[in-house]
């Protein structure tokens, strides 16, 4: 992956459909999408191991509820 990926300007991304920015107290850059979510978790740098589990486990619960989201369609008319 080292070889291959490489840091890109926004105007060099090709089209996206959906776009998850993860809250942690930071602005990003805006990036045209069909859809788009901000997660709003709390930026675990500084915490203790406990904190970044916790932090892993909702990205894992916040990922399976968008592929249940995309599977059943309903994230196309829920445009932010």
């Amino acid at each position: 992956m080292l070889e291959n990926q490489y840091s890109k300007l926004l105007p060099d991304i090709p089209p996206v459909d959906i776009v998850i920015t993860m809250g942690c107290n930071v602005v990003c850059p805006i990036l045209p999408s069909k859809y788009r979510e901000d997660w709003g978790l709390d930026d675990p740098t500084g915490e203790n191991e406990e904190k970044f589990r916790a932090i892993i486990k909702q990205i894992e619960n916040k990922i399976r509820e968008l592929a249940e989201k995309i599977q059943a369609g309903t994230i196309w008319s829920n445009k932010d």
